[in-house]
């Protein structure tokens, strides 16, 4: 009996864009055997991809204060599949805390959300030993998990092209463009001109670096108006952000937005005052007008698109729903819009 992978080891698939959505398609239909070459714009990885500037949280239940059940239900496949496919994962939480004058954002934080548990103050210093004494209430959710999105999406195209799949950079194609039996567009806004109701959420992050700070996972900062996270990394790294702006613009990050983020990183510890502001970003991530993602299917063409806030997080449950529709004309996957030709 021929095996999933033998069904499909003539097939050839064109994926365009090399963002975190694109190369986790690329990776799901080159386990079922297509054939994959992936078109990207850009000169390299990550250079026009938003999920360059991704925090590379994967928190499904703390994205449930104010996401949608699919999201809190989808996300919890992430981790796993990112530690199969690019081994980079961190398990060790999300801690949750507020100033004593936002104490009242905790509970309602709290109230919706689920799987963490409530701790105090010498809790926190023992998972933060630099937050001692900083804060004397925390929500602790020690099921997620987080990642460095550059280091992630760069093993997922290494891992790619040594199984055999191609990546051109460079090729800014159109679905009209190529010849493959199947094209899945995973443009992002760019693919606008085809799918005219996603929007741009604009992002705005600072990559700071610390000698006299350490911390082991993500920390929220919860705040009245946008949701704050600092999120370490190597070599005394900090992923701040991330700003959401009814905008697609790309290009500048606001002074209410500095100021905003650094802010956020002060009052989490004083010591960010003094460090060194590494690298600005900004970037507007595409969104649905109800924030969930969808794969539209146009006879070959299957668009993956409208991601949000959560490249990192949804990615591996959209890839798999996506190989699946482009694989089967009889799939009839969550997420999927059918559109005629």
């Amino acid at each position: 009996m021929a095996t999933q992978a033998s069904l499909y080891q003539n097939l050839d698939v064109a994926v365009i864009g090399a963002g975190v959505v694109g190369l986790a398609c690329a990776t799901e239909l080159m386990a079922r055997g297509a054939r994959v070459v992936v078109h990207e714009r850009g000169p390299r990885i990550g250079a026009e991809a938003c999920s360059w500037y991704a925090g590379g949280m994967l928190a499904p239940w703390c994205e449930g204060e104010s996401a949608e059940e699919p999201v809190i239900r989808l996300g919890q496949e992430a981790a796993g599949w990112w530690e199969r496919h690019a081994g980079c994962v961190l398990r060790q939480g999300t801690l949750v805390v507020a100033p004593s004058r936002d104490r009242s954002e905790l509970t309602r934080f709290g109230r919706r959300t689920s799987h963490f548990e409530e701790i105090d103050g010498q809790a926190i210093a023992a998972l933060e030993p630099d937050l001692a004494d900083r804060f004397s209430r925390g929500l602790f959710f020690a099921g997620e998990a987080h990642l460095d999105p550059r280091e992630a999406i760069a093993a997922l195209a290494e891992r790619l092209v040594s199984d055999g799949a191609a990546i051109h950079f460079g090729s800014a194609a159109e679905p009209a463009d190529l010849k493959a039996d199947i094209v899945l567009d995973c443009r992002g806004l760019a693919a606008r001109d085809l799918l005219p109701d996603l929007r741009g959420v604009k992002g705005e992050m600072l990559l700071l670096k610390s000698d006299e700070i350490s911390l082991s996972r993500p920390v929220r900062l919860l705040h009245p108006r946008i949701p704050l996270y600092i999120v370490p990394r190597a070599d005394g790294l900090f992923m701040v952000g991330a700003t959401m702006i009814e905008s697609g613009d790309r290009r500048r990050i606001s002074a209410r937005s500095m100021l905003e983020l650094l802010g956020a990183a002060y009052a989490l510890h004083p010591a960010f005052g003094e460090a060194e502001i590494v690298e600005i970003g900004t970037d507007a991530r595409p969104a649905f007008p109800d924030n969930l993602p969808r794969l539209v299917r146009r006879g070959r063409v299957l668009h993956v698109n409208g991601l949000y806030r959560h490249g990192f997080l949804l990615s591996p449950a959209m890839a798999r729903m996506a190989a699946d529709a482009a694989l089967n004309p009889q799939s009839r996957s969550e997420m999927l819009h059918d559109l005629a030709a």
